[in-house]
């Protein structure tokens, strides 16, 4: 049976290089960063664009799904525990095994990686101040593989994720 992994939690958590590697570890998988859904400029995050970019990921994964060439999809995104409940009804016709990962980090860490990474221009105090304020809501979700990465590498992370998913 297909895969298809959600990967959840704050930003700057490492939700996109955690996913990349689980991917690049698997072999034969997809890649979707949710935020290329929704890769509007300027970024407007009203009902109509998060519909959209919903529909884009649904879309995109049911075409990776009946790739003879795709084992795996693995979608990296922040979203609410709703958000994640219709991207799995929408795709509950199809025989994709889900696997619902959060990842999640101390303040300290997020911080530390925040400033590390000068690439990213949303990466400001003010983004840092709401990612900070959002690992208390990702500590508490059920249903999901909750994974704290303050001390994990990147490979550390997915090998667990792996693991979680082959069992």
């Amino acid at each position: 049976m297909k895969n298809f992994i959600a990967i959840n939690g704050s930003m700057g958590v490492g939700k996109t290089s955690v996913g990349k590697r689980v991917c690049d570890m698997l072999g034969r998988s997809a890649f979707i960063d949710g935020d290329w859904c929704l890769d509007i400029h300027p970024f407007i995050g009203n009902r109509e664009t998060k519909d959209m970019a919903m529909d884009n990921i649904l879309h995109m994964s049911r075409n990776y799904y009946n790739c003879g060439e795709c084992d795996s999809v693995v979608l990296s995104w922040i979203m609410s525990e709703n958000t994640v409940n219709k991207i799995f009804s929408g795709l509950s016709d199809i025989k994709f095994k889900m696997h619902n990962i959060v990842l999640t980090c101390s303040e300290g860490a997020l911080t530390d990686r925040w400033k590390k990474d000068s690439v990213t221009e949303w990466r400001n105090n003010e983004n840092l101040d709401i990612a900070v304020k959002s690992i208390d809501d990702f500590n508490k979700r059920t249903g999901c593989l909750l994974v704290d990465t303050s001390s994990l590498s990147i490979d550390d992370v997915a090998e667990k994720i792996i693991r979680s998913i082959m069992s």
